[in-house]
């Protein structure tokens, strides 16, 4: 007897079709949860040596707004062409796929929640050099003189922010303008880590970098606020967003981080060293200073974040088919 393949082939692509942002942005966190960033030939590895090459021979010696412009001529350039690429891509008959796929190289969850495992595990035996090491490959600031409680401070910091930048800031994207979106905010949120320094090399070369992230991730950045206000404990999320986030230097990393210290009853913030000079950080949260168990604990929040997240999604996908059905 043999068996008709069709109807289940057309029930498939119905509900491809049907809910494939939902299903593609599942598709995605799945694949880096799998698998994780490629080890090899990563794009952002290629991207941001070409980055580093503009940078070398734009940017000279010039006057502030002429270096201003020539920094934003730079991040055009980068980010025109591949940025079309990826449009021309999402639109071809493969386009989901390629959503897929562009989603997948945009977010970074594994890869996050491994360097913060990675910093817990010397962290809790006290191998502080091992944990300085693994802590100076996700932050800017200067680790080789760090205690206990400041690496956990700083791995704290580093996971709620990052959150943000490498999840969820990219879905929010995706949610818009699909893979081209979620592609447009991983590259411009590369620029910034790259170019967006308040130092005499990058203070004007970088300011678009800066701004530009700035404004892409001003709704991201709230959302996922609000999102470890909801996964955490969440009165103390909500005070702490509303009392400290404007307190913070940066205006899309205040709400995330406050929120999040909040959210795990933590205090975060303080002293930390820059480029050689020490910077008096505002205390974000509330509770006991952080120690080993809370990078756990912010890796636990993200994750029920990214949950939520596609949750929400999956669910406000439905409720718009079954309202137009």
């Amino acid at each position: 007897m043999s068996f008709d393949y069709y109807p289940i082939l057309s029930v498939y692509i119905t509900a491809l079709y049907t809910y494939s942002t939902a299903l593609a942005i599942i598709a995605a966190v799945l694949l880096d949860a799998l698998l994780g960033e490629p080890k090899r030939w990563h794009p952002l590895v290629g991207f941001g040596w070409l980055a580093n090459w503009i940078e070398y021979r734009l940017n000279r010696h010039m006057q502030p707004l002429a270096a201003r412009m020539i920094g934003l001529l730079s991040w055009m350039l980068l980010l025109a062409p591949l940025v079309a690429t990826g449009y021309f891509a999402t639109h071809s008959i493969l386009g989901w796929l390629a959503d897929v796929l562009l989603l997948y190289f945009a977010i970074g969850a594994r890869s996050l929640m491994q360097h913060a495992q990675q910093i817990y595990a010397p962290l809790s035996q006290h191998n502080l050099d091992e944990a300085r090491h693994a802590i100076s490959m996700i932050v800017s600031r200067d680790t080789s003189q760090l205690n206990e409680t400041e690496i956990a401070t700083a791995t704290v910091e580093s996971v709620l922010e990052n959150g943000n930048d490498a999840i969820f800031g990219a879905i929010f994207w995706f949610v818009l303008l699909g893979g081209t979106g979620a592609l447009l905010f991983r590259l411009a949120n590369t620029l910034d880590a790259m170019w967006g320094y308040r130092t005499p090399r990058f203070n004007y070369f970088g300011w678009a970098a800066a701004r530009l992230d700035d404004l892409l991730n001003l709704i991201p950045a709230r959302l996922t606020a609000l999102s470890y206000a909801l996964c955490g404990n969440t009165r103390n999320a909500i005070k702490c967003w509303a009392t400290q986030a404007g307190t913070w230097y940066s205006p899309n990393a205040g709400p995330v981080m406050a929120a999040g210290a909040g959210a795990l009853q933590v205090k975060l913030g303080g002293a930390a060293v820059y480029h050689g000079t020490t910077k008096q950080r505002p205390v974000l949260g509330m509770g006991e200073l952080a120690n080993t168990s809370h990078i756990l604990s912010a890796i636990s929040l993200v994750k029920r974040s990214l949950v939520l997240w596609c949750a929400v999604i999956a669910l406000a996908e439905i409720l718009r088919n079954a309202h137009f059905a």
